[in-house]
């Protein structure tokens, strides 16, 4: 899902930048209720963790360029489920500046566009699941229909943020459509794999809660909504 070097140029840039300060914004908002919710040191180990994890779903998990983008398997619905939206979009946003930083500084220009990419579809999906999970059911009871529609929302979002950039950067010209389309199609890929994983994440996190407390892991996974 990142957007390559060249893409978008120039005085384009200032679009992602404007979008990924409002990202952000919505982040330290989801982040300050979750501080008062759980606590500082809740959200911090939960976002050192997702972050961790980020870095390593783009630098040492299996990726490949595909049409105008990369292809990865990023896990934002399973971040989501175990850590909540605030560390979830943290730690997106931290392993994404990781990587760039120490691995792929010729990305850090497109930052902005790439963190906007993973953390809208992030807040949208957490809409959603608000809107499908019933209240009183834990996240550790979803079935493959729920968690396959979360993943729906959220690498839906990623691919059609992409195309807007890629569309954004470049024009509708059949080649860039057709590149546009093909790193789609890619991604279909993905939306099969993540709802198993989910559900095997799901699984291993019920079997080692056994009712006890955990700093690490959102509340929510293992009781219903208040």
């Amino acid at each position: 899902m990142h957007i390559e070097p060249g893409v978008v140029t120039g005085a384009k840039l200032l679009l992602g930048h404007a979008t990924a300060a409002a990202s952000l914004a919505t982040a330290w908002w989801l982040a300050a209720r979750a501080v008062k919710k759980d606590g500082v040191a809740a959200l911090a180990l939960r976002t050192l963790v997702a972050s961790f994890l980020v870095f390593c779903f783009f630098e040492v998990f299996p990726h490949r360029p595909v049409g105008v983008s990369e292809v990865h398997l990023i896990l934002g619905s399973t971040l989501l489920l175990l850590f909540g939206p605030a560390a979830a979009a943290l730690g997106l946003a931290g392993g994404l500046l990781a990587q760039g930083m120490f691995f792929a500084p010729a990305d850090l220009p497109q930052f902005g566009m790439n963190v906007t990419t993973l953390l809208v579809p992030l807040f949208a999906t957490a809409l959603l699941a608000r809107r499908i999970v019933a209240p009183h059911i834990p996240y550790v009871e979803l079935r493959y229909r729920d968690v396959l529609r979360l993943s729906l929302a959220y690498q839906g979002g990623v691919v059609s943020w992409v195309a807007f950039w890629a569309l954004y950067g470049q024009g509708v010209g059949a080649e860039n459509l057709a590149q546009v389309a093909s790193f789609g199609a890619a991604y279909l890929a993905v939306v099969l794999v993540e709802p198993l994983i989910d559900l095997a994440v799901l699984a291993a996190a019920k079997a080692w809660h056994r009712g006890r407390e955990s700093l690490l892991l959102q509340r929510r996974l293992f009781m219903g909504r208040a």
